[in-house]
């Protein structure tokens, strides 16, 4: 029997400016219920009318990290997926906003089977970030410089130590409704 996918039948939201990047995550993750929008106004209405298990948010043209931030607010586990804002500190500053992870857009024909194993690691409680350096590492390296992380030492420093307790997990919590329902 085949392994049920984390995708299956689950409530997305795809923000993009770019109609045929949200034609390509619908057409990608055809197992889940995928809403879009193409702007912030739109996706913002969105997240205030209905419940996303996932919302998948471009940087730019969508004020994606603005958007991110209401995002982790409802408690909506939340990827950032950029082209052109693929940067080192979009990438930090996608951590510090409580992001699960953040991909380029270079990888969406991998899409569906990182979105599986992020949701998978996520739903064990195991950290997103960790699973995104060990698949994708090698690309950031390569599109950031090898000693990339060297200028922000004391941030990937404390990250890489912290993978559980990042700034982000901490942001995630504080709006999560489950563990705010039990006094911790």
């Amino acid at each position: 029997m085949a392994k049920k996918s984390y995708l299956d039948g689950i409530s997305i939201l795809a923000v993009d400016d770019e109609e045929d990047v949200l034609d390509t995550i619908v057409e990608a993750l055809e197992m889940s219920k995928v809403d879009t929008a193409a702007d912030y106004e739109t996706a913002l209405q969105k997240t205030q009318n209905k419940h996303y298990d996932l919302a998948i948010l471009d940087i730019m043209g969508v004020n994606g990290l603005e958007l991110l931030e209401k995002t982790v607010e409802k408690g909506i586990p939340t990827v950032m997926l950029t082209a052109h804002a693929i940067s080192a500190d979009t990438l930090m500053a996608s951590i510090r906003k409580g992001a699960i992870s953040y991909l380029p857009k270079e990888k969406l024909s991998e899409l569906e089977p990182i979105l599986d194993e992020l949701l998978t690691a996520l739903a064990a409680g195991k950290p997103t970030w960790q699973v995104l350096f060990e698949k994708l590492g090698d690309y950031f390296d390569d599109k950031f410089g090898p000693s990339w992380k060297q200028k922000d030492k004391e941030f990937w420093s404390e990250f890489s130590r912290t993978y559980h307790i990042s700034k982000g997990i901490q942001s995630r919590l504080k709006h999560d409704k489950r563990i705010l329902s039990k006094g911790i």
